[in-house]
């Protein structure tokens, strides 16, 4: 996986009815765009993260965006 800063991170729901969280990457804090990735989600929270399997990484470019 690999990420720059403006990305996305998605981060699927694990059990039905839970909904995904989608975060910016604001920070690549890994060499050559690996993880970990400092992350800010909509409600104002960060975090660091090393995804998981159940994330994925969007770009901007990605059509469906």
């Amino acid at each position: 996986m690999r990420a720059t800063e403006g990305d996305q991170l998605v981060q699927h729901g694990r059990i039905v009815g839970q909904h995904d969280k989608v975060g910016e990457i604001t920070q690549v804090l890994g060499e050559n765009g690996n993880p970990p990735y400092r992350v800010r989600f909509a409600d104002g929270h960060e975090a660091v993260m090393s995804p998981g399997p159940d994330c994925v990484v969007k770009h901007p470019a990605e059509p469906g965006h």
